[in-house]
């Protein structure tokens, strides 16, 4: 199968001081497989993280995810990207207060058009697959840390995607949850084919991984 993300060259300055985020990064991520791309504060993780996803467009080198290069698309085209093909789990997991965990996880779908009884077969097959189905009808602030992230990786899958990206997606979650929160993922790359690159400070995560990325003054080994 072809490589999921592929980066030649990527370098990434921000205006404001000319700061260089990323520095020459090549990177391949196969289908299947977990990366841990792992630095302290302000290596750059974040960055490379927003690049791969199609959320910001690098100044050098090409970025191709998916078999599209994102350096050459319009906004249009990489938000069509990320809808369809990647998925995003965040440290503060960005789940919408005021609806339930199954209508944070149909938000998705309906931004793709799925059908109304598609999305709410797809929604419950998520849930069972998380562990939560018994906890569709509850929305946020009635869920545990863990159960939130849950939430946030069912959502990130609801389209589908070849590709999961997550940022700390353990940062505030006790060691424990953390694990169950990794072992989750690792299954879903195995189970499912998928590729994810992970960006973290635990150690436990980079030693689940199936490839280690090291990030330091934007450059990545």
């Amino acid at each position: 199968m072809s490589r999921v993300v592929e980066l030649r060259g990527v370098g990434h300055r921000y205006v404001d001081g000319g700061v260089a985020a990323l520095v020459d990064v090549d990177l391949d991520i196969e289908p299947g497989h977990l990366m841990a791309v792992h630095g302290r504060s302000g290596s750059g993780k974040t960055t490379l993280l927003n690049v791969i996803g199609g959320l910001l467009r690098p100044t050098d080198g090409t970025v191709n995810v998916c078999g599209v290069d994102l350096t050459q698309c319009s906004d249009a085209e990489r938000i069509a990207v990320r809808r369809t093909s990647v998925g995003f789990v965040f440290q503060s997991f960005g789940l919408v207060p005021v609806l339930t965990a199954a209508e944070n996880i149909e938000v998705p779908l309906r931004l793709i058009g799925m059908e109304r009884s598609a999305r709410r077969e797809r929604v419950s097959e998520l849930l069972d697959l998380v562990g939560l189905g018994a906890r569709g009808r509850h929305r946020p602030g009635e869920l545990s840390g863990g159960e939130q992230q849950r939430v946030a990786v069912a959502r990130a899958l609801s389209s589908s995607p070849r590709l999961l990206i997550a940022d700390e997606p353990t940062g505030q979650l006790d060691s424990k949850t953390g694990r169950s929160i990794m072992a989750l993922i690792e299954s879903l790359v195995a189970d499912a084919g998928l590729a994810a690159i992970v960006a973290t400070h635990d150690p436990a995560v980079v030693s689940a991984a199936d490839v280690r990325a090291s990030i330091g003054d934007g450059r990545v080994t």
